[in-house]
């Protein structure tokens, strides 16, 4: 039997490509560009856009082309769905959500496009809370509450090595007023009305990361939440967050650890951290 809704994201939902499968989410990609190749982030390899970034070649971000969007619904109408949920990267950030519109204009059944103001698992466990109503057999009213629930509730928190890589591709937003701290202050972001945000600074990466996971733990407090720790090239210092947040959180109901999307990669530079906590 059809599901009833269907769930559309975008990749910078991080979801890790088996879970989005499971849950019968459709992700439509979002396009990389290193120089004058371009393609759909899921097959950028990581080694190639961080030696890029890291040899300052010109890197940008683009929104998937209105027509993924269309087929993706015509497809799931096909499917039998009466009608889509479609969560998406923050307004402030990227331009899909404009491009999911102009395709939701398109296809005959409703189509209910969000702008969900954040990025990265904090979208990406909203996409799972939504999926998981749908598959339950709730209406679109019922899909929505539940992605709005999650996203009301969560914080994304993000370590950078550094800023360039965020003023390089125009994502700084308000972290801007951090720009021009020593080199060895390493900051500490947010995502604010769908902006990145500053959130504090700590003297060298090991603080900063600690100070990253002793915030985490404190906005988790003891209810029941789901924890992601994302990264970008740089897996053992996910891992010995992961197990740092164990350690600390005994009410967590998942965690999971993720490398955050390449287009998000992109923007926050190698060496990236993130840390959604959202209460259940």
């Amino acid at each position: 039997m059809p599901r009833r809704v269907a769930i559309v994201t975008d990749s910078t939902a991080s979801l890790p490509p088996q879970l989005a499968e499971k849950l019968g989410v459709t992700v439509a990609q979002v396009q990389v560009r290193i120089g004058d190749w371009v393609d759909d982030e899921v097959r950028v390899p990581v080694p190639k856009l961080v030696d890029a970034l890291r040899g300052q070649l010109d890197v940008t971000t683009s929104p998937p082309d209105p027509g993924a969007f269309f087929w993706a619904y015509a497809d799931a109408a096909a499917a039998g769905a009466d009608a889509i949920v479609s969560l998406h990267v923050s307004t402030g950030l990227s331009q899909t959500v404009e491009a999911a519109r102009q395709a939701a204009a398109q296809v005959q059944v409703p189509v209910h496009v969000v702008d969900t103001q954040t990025c990265g698992m904090s979208l990406g466990y909203a996409v799972v809370a939504a999926a998981t109503a749908a598959g339950a057999g709730g209406d679109a009213n019922r899909v929505l509450s539940a992605a709005q629930h999650i996203l009301r509730r969560s914080t994304e928190l993000i370590y950078v090595d550094t800023l360039e890589y965020l003023q390089r591709g125009g994502r700084i937003g308000r972290a801007a007023a951090l720009l021009g701290s020593a080199l060895s202050m390493k900051p500490l972001l947010t995502v604010t009305d769908g902006q990145i945000a500053p959130l504090d600074r700590a003297l060298g990466a090991e603080r900063a990361v600690r100070k990253l996971i002793d915030i985490a733990v404190k906005r988790a407090g003891r209810e029941p939440v789901d924890i992601a720790v994302e990264h970008f090239d740089a897996a053992e210092r996910a891992g010995n967050v992961l197990e740092q947040l164990r350690a600390k959180l005994p009410n967590v109901r998942r965690f999971l650890v993720t490398q955050v999307s390449s287009a998000i990669g992109a923007h926050v530079g190698p060496g990236a951290l993130g840390v959604t906590v959202s209460p259940v």
